[in-house]
């Protein structure tokens, strides 16, 4: 224990040099590093059954009983390994805890997954006499490879962010300074430790110290999957929209007929809450809404078997019911104010008074595309005013779903006539009522305006929308 940590935690993954990073903590007498404390298959290291006192039983009942031993060490600065697939509850307890000392271990994850391929291969995972070196040449399997980059960089991400929004800072070393002895010193004195090493310890060996491309079987075909890798993530969409929640208050629930309707704004909503009334044979307003998450807790536990849904809206026709519903007409409260900045600010051609008889169809036309335009900005995170549920991206609104649950199905408009009754059957309804069609956008429908132009300018702006749920062209 030091002035500003109680204990540390060293976050690194299999083959990355964490051994010898811990040779090198432990040569430090105020440090004790205790191995793989949360490894989920042993306690410390294979051959142990305690770790001071704490058996690996104790530790699985409780593992903060563990970390209050390590931080109980008399004169000590205690501490432990942790890679990404072991005892998840410990990282709650380290990662809010500013008292605990956060050391981040990186290496090439190409170079980390060879040496772990090649240990694999001769068994042999420390090497402290050269003369006892296993030779063995890793076997290459991309999809094996993008997996572990995948899950490496998952880790990384969610420990950043972990850490900003806690305001906390870490000790980040790469393997390849490992064996400066300045950068080693440097983490004792970060850690509060008012000790030096002369040197490093020498005990570890390099185990296989040839360049990547000689270590492996089947280099052409390394290469060839490296290639496909997007390396920089270039085809990676951009995401500047906010993280929404569950939005659990606009759920609805049967009041008898176990189903749970999560509703996806700019959809077809009502439609969909009055074909669930029919069910139950109450109006709209009767059914279960505006829940908190107690409630919804509360509904899931006393109606065994439940099944819950949302439905997607094409972005074409979702982006053009929003803006006839919304934006063009005058008298809507929650959008009174974005409709009259969207007309002195972005210039959108709106009638102030909302749409009369001179109000054309190309004027219509005209005036989706400059709603559109907004769009683009607006979810880029390019003005001030807020992306609101009804135009967000409908990816991002099923993201948010999933914090208390994703939804059992998850339906497009076109296919509710069939899917709707289906979905009723299965749980108990055999004779539901048929499912309505959305009524027509006043005052022109998307089929009178819609052409290529508008077609490429929704693709662009909802393009996750369209490669995740497989949309093609409106018409």
């Amino acid at each position: 224990m030091t002035d500003q940590f109680d204990y540390f935690i060293v976050f690194a993954e299999m083959r990355t040099g964490s051994n010898f990073l811990e040779t090198n903590l432990n040569a430090f007498n105020g440090v004790s590093c205790h191995g793989e404390a949360f490894n989920p298959h042993f306690i410390g290291y294979p051959n142990k059954t305690e770790i001071l006192g704490v058996t690996q039983g104790d530790r699985d009942e409780n593992p903060g009983r563990l970390i209050d031993e390590i931080k109980s060490q008399t004169g000590t600065l205690g501490g432990f390994r942790y890679f990404h697939d072991h005892d998840a509850r410990v990282l709650d307890i380290a990662l809010e805890d500013p008292r605990c000392a956060k050391i981040i271990l990186t290496r090439n994850p190409l170079d980390s997954y060879v040496s772990w391929k090649i240990a694999q291969a001769t068994g042999q995972w420390k090497l402290t006499n050269v003369s006892r070196r296993r030779e063995a040449l890793a076997d290459f399997d991309g999809a094996e490879f993008s997996g572990h980059v995948e899950a490496l960089q998952d880790f990384q991400v969610m420990l950043l962010n972990r850490l900003q929004k806690s305001g906390q800072t870490s000790f980040y070393i790469a393997y390849e300074d490992l064996q400066n002895i300045d950068v080693m010193n440097g983490l004792s004195r970060w850690l509060g430790v008012n000790e030096t090493l002369e040197e490093l310890d020498s005990s570890l060996k390099r185990q296989n110290p040839a360049p990547v491309m000689a270590k492996v079987a089947n280099a052409d075909e390394m290469s060839a999957a490296l290639s496909g890798m997007d390396r920089f993530n270039l085809a990676r969409t951009p995401n500047f929209e906010p993280r929404r929640g569950p939005s659990v208050p606009g759920y609805v629930a049967g009041v008898v007929t176990p189903l749970l309707f999560m509703p996806v704004k700019g959809g077809p909503e009502a439609e969909v809450v009055d074909w669930l009334a029919a069910l139950d044979r109450v109006e709209a307003d009767g059914l279960l809404n505006k829940m908190n998450q107690k409630q919804l807790r509360l509904w899931r536990r006393g109606n065994p078997g439940h099944r819950s849904f949302t439905v997607l809206r094409h972005p074409m026709a979702r982006a053009h019911a929003v803006f006839c519903q919304n934006i063009l007409p005058v008298g809507q409260d929650k959008y009174r104010r974005i409709r009259e900045t969207l007309r002195k600010r972005f210039k959108l051609q709106i009638p102030k008074g909302g749409p009369d008889q001179s109000y054309s169809k190309a004027d219509h036309r005209a005036a989706f595309e400059g709603f559109l335009e907004f769009l683009r900005a607006n979810l880029a995170g390019q003005t001030a005013i807020r992306v609101d549920e009804s135009w967000a991206s409908q990816s991002q609104v099923l993201s948010g779903f999933a914090e208390l649950g994703s939804p059992d199905l998850v339906l497009r408009e076109k296919e509710l006539v069939d899917e709707l009754p289906r979905l009723a059957r299965r749980v108990g309804r055999m004779e539901p009522d048929e499912v309505a069609v959305a009524t027509a956008d006043m005052p022109y429908g998307l089929e009178e305006i819609y052409d290529a132009i508008l077609e490429e300018k929704v693709a662009k702006i909802y393009h996750r929308d369209y490669v995740m749920f497989g949309f093609g062209p409106w018409r």
